[in-house]
């Protein structure tokens, strides 16, 4: 499919070489090696993907990641640099940016990077499965790898998960694999860190897929229901029984079942739980006989199993019953190159499915955006709620924040609300700058000139003001009248 693409880059050979190869495989592609040219393209322009060399004299790659994305945060950027070190990587991947080519590249490496950018943001043939909008409902999104012939985001989009975490992408390379067999699975991971997303992952990877997938939070189910929800009853086998239940295994026939928090079922259930998986057949409470099953079992919990066998909390048979393939979840904070797309990630499904969200033959609502103070938050953040919280602190922030652009002080007080949020007295004089700067550009119409006049600056220092901000007139040159400056 043929896309949009920006590319800059001072090494005017390198950038004809690029620009030949991505029209040739059918892109639109505007090369620049000026940065500020680009810059100014972008600001009239939207791109599907943005490619941008490091280091380049004047204008880095850094800042050309930083004011793309403040005019439009979603939009991949891939940074190229014969200079790669850690720390830029670390500052790069913090700051949004999609990956990185390391010079010298061939082509073959170029095209699959802008594919894989492509299918990431819903563009090109990996993108035809859509996105999963219940996964990401579920409070996290994680992300995928590569299964045996297909890259990594291409999976990612079949399943509706995405990340940039090499260390997400190991686990779900294991999990592709492991989803192919009938083994069960074990999901180890820290409250909030998305075990059943990646369980109903597993499911929507297996020959299972279409059949139905049943959760049950062990945690959640008083313990004089648990043989009840689990295999069923008859109508009168108790108080309150007017109708027979099927129970979660008979009703996941031919499909998946996720036992979350396995390590919190009752001790006298266990030895019930263990004959029904060794016999393949559950019995109704009340019931006379027994009903074969077939349905895959992917526990989950965020207990050290291995200390409750010691200490007789959980049944060893059933333990090793269930431990098939253990795959661990990492923490928000092991995988914080994951934070900045996720954030824009739940920004963007608050505009889809809260309140004013567009219908058929209305408006799409507008997307707000998180500033870059708002970002630096964010990723600093400990995160003891892992992706979980994230998803409520940025939806929280979204919906708290009147203008387009969900400001830092908004963001500290999601975060921890229990207090009042102070900002650092730098961020703050930085936010409020900026918020000023557009306010008399908006006014202007994106006349300097005029803008300088009405903050009683002169015209050469409110030039440097928007450089600081990376703020260009043009972005705010919205009238007939407004004068080139």
């Amino acid at each position: 499919m043929s896309a949009s693409i920006l590319l800059v880059d001072d090494d005017a050979d390198l950038l004809r070489l690029m620009t030949i190869r991505l029209r040739a495989a059918g892109h639109d592609v505007a090369a620049h090696t000026d940065p500020h040219a680009a810059l100014a393209q972008a600001s009239t322009r939207d791109f599907d993907v943005v490619v941008t060399d490091l280091r380049m004299p004047g204008v880095d790659g850094m800042e050309v990641l930083a004011r793309i994305h403040a005019r439009t945060p979603t939009v991949p950027v891939i940074v190229l640099t014969a200079h790669g070190t850690i720390p830029e990587a670390v500052a790069a991947t913090r700051a949004g940016a999609y990956g990185f080519l390391t010079k010298p590249f061939d082509s073959a490496q170029l095209l699959d990077t802008v594919g894989q950018a492509l299918a990431a943001t819903g563009h090109g043939p990996a993108a035809s499965a859509g996105t999963d909008a219940e996964a990401t409902g579920n409070g996290a999104a994680l992300s995928t790898g590569t299964a045996p012939g297909e890259a990594d985001d291409t999976l990612g989009i079949r399943t509706g998960i995405v990340t940039r975490s090499p260390m997400m992408r190991e686990v779900l390379r294991r999990a592709a694999l492991a989803a192919a067999s009938e083994v069960p699975v074990m999901v180890l991971g820290e409250s909030g860190t998305g075990k059943e997303l990646l369980a109903r992952a597993i499911h929507r990877l297996s020959p299972r897929t279409g059949r139905p997938f049943a959760a049950l939070n062990c945690a959640a189910l008083p313990e004089a229901l648990f043989e009840s929800e689990l295999f069923g009853h008859e109508k009168g086998a108790f108080t309150g029984a007017q109708h027979a239940h099927l129970g979660v295994f008979r009703g996941a026939e031919g499909g998946s079942v996720f036992l979350d928090e396995i390590g919190d079922m009752p001790a006298a259930l266990q030895a019930k739980f263990l004959r029904v998986l060794q016999d393949r057949e559950v019995r109704p409470v009340g019931g006379l006989r027994a009903h074969p099953i077939d349905v895959r079992i992917i526990s989950a919990t965020h207990r050290d199993l291995e200390e409750a066998l010691s200490s007789g909390g959980f049944r060893e048979d059933l333990y090793y019953r269930l431990k098939g393939v253990v795959l661990k979840l990492p923490t928000l904070a092991e995988r914080r190159e994951d934070i900045v797309p996720l954030a824009q990630r739940f920004v963007a499904e608050l505009a889809e499915r809260g309140p004013g969200a567009a219908t058929a033959g209305s408006e799409p609502r507008p997307v707000k955006r998180l500033s870059p103070e708002a970002l630096e938050l964010l990723v600093a953040a400990p995160w003891p709620g892992n992706v979980r919280q994230l998803r409520n602190v940025v939806q929280q922030s979204a919906v708290l924040s009147p203008g387009d652009v969900i400001p830092a002080s908004v963001v500290a007080l999601a975060i921890d609300g229990r207090r009042e949020s102070v900002q650092p007295l730098e961020i703050a004089r930085r936010e409020f700058e900026r918020d000023y700067l557009v306010r008399v550009l908006r006014l202007s119409g994106g006349s300097v000139a005029r803008a300088a006049q009405l903050a009683q600056r002169n015209r050469q220092d409110f030039y440097k003001l928007m450089k600081r901000h990376s703020l260009e007139p043009a972005m705010f040159r919205n009238t007939a009248d407004a004068r080139e400056d």
